[in-house]
This record gives C-alpha cells, structure tokens and sequence, in this order.
C-alpha cells in the first residue's frame, strides 16, 4: 500500500491557492503570499527537499498539471522530479495535453483509480498544488498524511484546503511541528485510518 501525502504551503485561513504569484484561472490579489512581508528562512522549507527525496512519484489535479508541466520540467529545483512518474486525476483531460519531456504521466479518470494506484507496491506519492483534487481526497478517506507550511496571514480569498463537507470525524496524528523565527509553523499528520 502506498502511502498519499498532501504537501502544501497554506494561510492560517486554509487558503491554498496562488502561494507563488498564481495562474491566470486561479489568481486574486494576495497572489504570491509566500513571498510577501515574510522572511525566507531556508530552515523552514527542510520539509520540502525531504519531500523531493522521497517521493515515488507525484499526483496532480489537471489545472495544477497544467500550471506546472511547462515549467517544472526545466527548472533545475525541480531536477529531481522530472523522471519520477506521475498521475493527473482528471475526467477531461486529454492524451495530447500530456508533456513528453516530464517522465511517464499517467491520467486516472476517477476517485477510485486513485485508490487502486494507491494499492500498488511502492513508495509516496506526493500531490502539489491541486487544490480541489485534495479536497475530494480528503473528502473520500484517501489521504494518508499531511505536509503543512502554516504561513502567520490571513488571505481570506483563495481555493481552501479543506471543503465543507458534512463527512465523518477524521482525526490526526502529529507526526512532526516546528516553529520558525519568520512564522512559519511546520505540521505533518498522519491521517488516522
């Protein structure tokens, strides 16, 4: 059984969306929230080269796949992504929007061919962005655990992490949290099945 990990930079508020500047179907005017009036401290973002050195492979919902294939491929923070397969949850994305320069991509047309790829043999799968692609994860019980960057702002318009669902109480684990000088609060949770 592989093991669903929802990384995220996220406002105190829940806002997911826009952290660095923001697509054109997704910005609003906080767009780039990571970056403004908070200092970069690399010791607070340790969490996401543990994450690249990691992952097996990636998850995205199709705007996500689509915001980030023409870039992530050629930038060298990247790298060590690039041949790592990947998934793209999507009902109408097509073939021949897939990238050739990114690795195998693969398009899982449902909630449950996300469950059977998580039934396979092999490491984490680790989903960026792709805001309303964990919502319904979350939402279905197919989280497994949560990377948190919890950044000290209040943005009150974006995609929020979580969706408002009548659904059963999910509880957590706190695996790890750390809070650094600049704000920033790291939270990992295992979700508790």
């Amino acid at each position: 059984m592989r093991t669903l990990i929802y990384t995220a930079f996220v406002s105190l508020d829940g806002v997911v969306d826009s952290p660095g500047g923001g697509s054109r179907s997704e910005a609003h005017r906080s767009g780039g929230w990571t970056y403004k009036d908070i200092e970069f401290l690399p010791e607070a973002y340790e969490l996401k080269g543990r994450e690249t050195e990691e992952a097996t492979a990636l998850m995205f919902g199709r705007t996500s796949y689509e915001v980030f294939s023409p870039v992530w491929p050629d930038m060298e923070d990247f790298a060590a992504l690039k041949e790592l397969p990947k998934y793209v949850v999507s009902t109408t994305l097509g073939e021949n929007a897939l990238v050739d320069n990114w690795g195998d991509i693969t398009i899982l047309r449902s909630l449950d061919d996300v469950a059977k790829v998580k039934e396979t043999d092999g490491g984490p799968i680790v989903i960026h962005g792709s805001a309303t692609l964990a919502r319904n994860l979350s939402d279905a019980g197919l989280i497994d655990r949560y990377h948190l960057l919890v950044f000290p702002v209040l943005l009150g318009a974006g995609k929020r992490m979580f969706s408002d669902t009548d659904k059963e109480k999910q509880m957590l684990k706190v695996v790890e949290s750390e809070t650094y000088e600049n704000g920033i609060t790291k939270l990992v949770y295992d979700v508790i099945h």
